[in-house]
């Protein structure tokens, strides 16, 4: 063996990039993929939704219906970020996770105090009760994962 020959089991080094990149693959395989997917779907639903109600019913209930075409923005901004690799999709995750779960309450809370203005349903309605409180449980489980996967 040549002394110019390094020894076969020395570790790699790791640059910083490539622990980013890393984790950032990490975030969009396994469990990501489901919560990136359950996102998505909820962005093609609630956009639809939002769409046919604005389009057909804004005059009965515009602040339910345009609260849900926020949801939609929302949640597509998130889905997007989530699946992304970029640099800055982790904090532009967080963001749009964070005001989901404030809007889920908001919108929940204020259906309860004031039902006069959401008593047509919106995706944050009561909780997100018409999809199976989804909207509120699908927050939460996005924070943890950003949490485990954070930068």
């Amino acid at each position: 063996m040549s002394s110019n020959t390094p020894p076969t089991n020395t570790p790699k080094a790791v640059t910083l990039g490539e622990e980013r990149a890393a984790r950032a693959a990490g975030r969009n395989s396994g469990l990501g993929r489901i919560i990136i997917a359950v996102y998505g779907v909820f962005a093609l639903s609630s956009t639809a939704r939002a769409g046919f109600q604005i389009l057909t019913e804004f005059g009965e209930a515009p602040l339910a219906y345009t609260l849900s075409a926020f949801a939609a923005v929302v949640y597509i901004v998130a889905t997007l970020a989530l699946a992304s690799k970029k640099p800055h999709s982790w904090a532009v995750s967080l963001a749009a996770v964070l005001i989901e779960l404030v809007g889920v309450l908001v919108v929940g809370t204020l259906g309860l105090l004031i039902p006069e203005h959401f008593a047509h349903p919106a995706v944050w309605t009561q909780f997100g009760s018409g999809y199976g409180y989804v909207p509120l449980l699908l927050p939460l489980v996005g924070l943890w994962w950003l949490y485990r996967h954070r930068p």
